[in-house]
């Protein structure tokens, strides 16, 4: 089985520096024009691998710059292969090619208002979108899960409509909808691969993982051996948590942190849209809005996803990333749900 490479986080380096009104206002000036200054601007939490800005201006609207550079990426910024879909997804290329393939699909996300690769208004590429203000679907199930309904039941709507589109083979939408070829010749294959090499990663940090390393590895071959073949190939967001689900004034909602765009078995998605709606997933999983999912291909990626989600966070904590006691929490939380998995466990 091939074994795709993750990013590697950054090693120790100087404090970062983020972008300040002085630095954004060209960009600012030549994506909205000269006959609006800008008067503030705010970085917003959350992102890894890119900038994200708010850019209030003078007549108090405002809109929202993503700026993709090394000081804005807690990961490896070496060009990602494009012919493995879990490599890094970052950079303005993959940005715009999801957003116009989202768009050709009927799918709401944040409107795209310039991009820029010239490097003229700042020394990496960049775009400025819609800015979105009604929180995240993640802030209202929370604050208010009964007023948050009818956005959950429209969330449910756009992602059939995302899942009905489909591609001839699996890989980056980038890399499909331009003829290229991925590596690996399934998608149950790419991902075991993935489980075995996060699992050797995970093994040399965390004791518990490399009490029962070969028990893991034989849980993800067995599973693997349970899949069969199959040539359906489903657009997929990724990483697709109320989190990057924003909630425009209306209620409906807009796909966010859309770079990993890729056609991929649908369970991919699936198992993680119920770690992370948690028991609003139900919605989500209704028979008149998706197919029927393969139970042994959510068993196997199930316990990939969990694996995935803590050598990842285990990573990032190597490196400068400004919240290392959530990342902490999250490779806590998976490596229980990983190890709770095991035959042996039952």
């Amino acid at each position: 089985m091939s074994r795709p490479q993750h990013p590697t986080p950054q090693p120790a380096r100087q404090p970062r520096t983020h972008l300040t009104r002085t630095h954004l206002a060209p960009l600012t000036r030549a994506a909205l024009g000269p006959h609006r200054a800008l008067a503030a601007v705010t970085r917003l939490r959350g992102g890894s691998k890119k900038g994200v800005y708010r850019l209030t201006l003078d007549d108090d609207s405002t809109a929202v710059a993503y700026v993709w550079s090394p000081d804005e990426d807690y990961w490896d910024a070496a060009p990602p292969d494009p012919r493995d879909p879990f490599s890094h997804a970052t950079g303005l290329g993959l940005f715009t090619t999801a957003h116009d393939r989202l768009a050709t699909a009927g799918v709401r996300t944040p409107a795209l208002l310039h991009a820029d690769a010239t490097h003229t208004h700042l020394p990496a590429d960049a775009a400025i979108v819609e800015d979105v203000r009604g929180g995240s679907l993640e802030e209202a199930l929370r604050r208010e899960p009964q007023a948050a309904a009818g956005t959950l039941e429209r969330f449910a709507d756009l992602l059939a409509t995302l899942h009905a589109q489909q591609g001839p083979t699996f890989g980056k939408v980038a890399l499909v909808d331009n003829g290229g070829v991925p590596t690996g010749s399934s998608c149950e294959e790419l991902v075991a691969g993935r489980a075995l090499s996060d699992i050797a990663e995970i093994a040399a940090r965390e004791p518990r993982a490399a009490a029962v390393r070969a028990e893991l590895a034989d849980a993800v071959r067995d599973l693997t051996a349970a899949v069969r073949p199959r040539d359906r190939y489903t657009l997929i967001h990724g990483e697709l948590g109320p989190d990057h689900v924003l909630v425009t004034a209306d209620g409906h909602p807009a796909l966010i942190d859309i770079e990993g765009l890729m056609y991929f078995d649908v369970e991919w998605e699936h198992v993680f849209l119920r770690l992370r709606f948690g028991p609003h997933y139900d919605v989500l999983r209704t028979p008149d809005r998706i197919p029927d999912l393969d139970e042994d291909r959510l068993r196997l990626y199930r316990l990939a996803m969990h694996l995935s989600l803590v050598a990842g966070p285990l990573r990032l904590l190597d490196g400068d990333f400004p919240d290392p006691e959530f990342m902490r929490g999250i490779a806590e939380y998976n490596l229980g749900q990983a190890l709770s998995l095991l035959p042996t466990a039952s």
